[in-house]
């Protein structure tokens, strides 16, 4: 499955404010990935050929739109490269834990293109939100 990101795992942050990259994510990864604020209160995971395709599609927004300015500020503001080590971990920048609200436990999520890590406390409360699907 190339480039498709699927599953829940739980993991926890370390004291150095590493975190484990799943083992069935970090093939598609290799060995480094791109980082940046997620939608929501979490953090978003890509490829490095992912995120070029995203970076093309934000060059066209259009200079004069105020809402594409500020996505495309606050997408790119937040971004980091991180590397993963050979235990499979990632050193997350400490202005994204801050963002993401990390304290200890998180939750990694495979959603297609990209991965998407989140405090525990905020993933479930994002999934006790009445969200209707019809």
């Amino acid at each position: 499955m190339k480039n498709m990101f699927i599953g829940e795992y739980n993991h926890t942050i370390d004291l150095k404010n590493r975190i484990i990259i799943p083992s069935k994510f970090r093939d598609e990864l290799k060995n480094s990935c791109i980082i940046t604020k997620g939608l929501d209160g979490c953090l978003y995971i890509y490829t490095k050929d992912e995120w070029n395709k995203i970076e093309d599609k934000l060059k066209i927004l259009p200079l004069t739109n105020k809402e594409a300015r500020a996505f495309t500020r606050f997408f790119f503001a937040g971004a980091a490269e991180i590397e993963i080590d050979k235990q499979g971990r990632a050193l997350i920048p400490q202005n994204l834990i801050e963002y993401a609200q990390i304290k200890k436990d998180i939750v990694s999520i495979g959603v297609s293109t990209r991965i998407e890590i989140w405090s525990k406390e905020k993933w479930e409360e994002y999934n006790n939100t009445d969200v209707d699907f019809e």
